[in-house]
């Protein structure tokens, strides 16, 4: 088929239409347009400029685990509204719009697998569910995902996307915060490792308790990490920031995380810093 026709009043252009749909992607970072597969090879990254997509935990499922050995447990958890929280809609109706959206039950999932032959828990953060908000089943999930690996004396990974604590669970969600932390202190008594990995944004009270707990923190390229956001500390302080203040390679710079790691590379980190800690 051809892409334009010539008519006597000049060139007029056709809809190609035996092109499938969503074969391309447009980075958010440099506006350059390239393919699916691209994309896709380079773990959801931009060929051009290196940016991070964000993805889900089905992407970082599949990037990390090897082939087939990813095992999701705890699936069954799923959050209800014990406080009858209703704001523009009904928590209830929150819930079951992000539940039908993402097919998610909730904004974390876990899992046990190899990652280049070494046996993990890895728990992942979904930004789709909400916001990735920290609600109390995904604090239970988390403790939970925590007590497994001390039990087996596997390495634990959390993969942290968040917006923070849910604010349609009040207090109960501001308890994780405590709960988590305190099961992640009973991992270290037991010796047993935890990589924590943040990625884009990881903010709220997910930063505040178990995203910055790691044995090893590791942030994304250009992931946007911290405790408020920019626009709320400008607004507070009454000053300008610095440049890049709350970016990945800021904290970088300024101790707040370990190391900064492009996702092509996340996996063989993760495997190396096992091996590091578990010998």
């Amino acid at each position: 088929m051809t892409w334009y026709k010539r008519t006597e009043s000049g060139i007029q252009t056709s809809i190609r239409r035996d092109v499938p749909a969503g074969l391309w992607i447009k980075c958010e970072g440099c506006a350059e347009i390239f393919h699916r597969t691209q994309w896709r090879e380079r773990a959801y990254t931009c060929p051009h400029c290196g940016y991070h997509q964000q993805i889900g935990s089905e992407e970082y499922f599949e990037l990390l685990f090897d082939e087939d050995s990813g095992e999701e447990f705890n699936g069954h958890l799923r959050p209800v509204d014990r406080l009858g929280f209703v704001d523009r809609k009904p928590y209830t109706q929150r819930l079951l719009e992000a539940q039908r959206e993402t097919g998610l039950m909730e904004a974390v999932r876990t899992a046990v697998g190899l990652i280049h032959g070494r046996a993990a828990i890895v728990a992942c953060m979904d930004f789709a569910f909400i916001g990735g908000s920290m609600g109390s089943v995904v604090g239970e999930k988390i403790a939970r995902a925590i007590d497994r690996a001390r039990q087996e004396g596997l390495p634990l990974i959390i993969i942290s996307q968040s917006g923070g604590a849910r604010m349609m669970e009040s207090a109960l969600s501001l308890m994780q915060m405590a709960k988590t932390s305190a099961k992640l202190a009973e991992l270290a008594e037991a010796r047993v490792p935890y990589f924590s990995v943040l990625t884009h944004p990881t903010t709220g009270g997910v930063t505040a308790s178990y995203a910055m707990l790691g044995d090893v923190n590791i942030a994304e390229p250009g992931a946007l990490i911290g405790f408020a956001g920019p626009r709320v500390i400008k607004q507070t302080i009454g000053s300008e920031l610095p440049k890049g203040f709350q970016r990945a390679e800021f904290l970088l710079e300024h101790g707040f995380v370990d190391m900064v790691v492009h996702r092509t590379q996340l996996k063989a980190t993760l495997a190396h810093l096992i091996d590091l800690f578990l010998g």
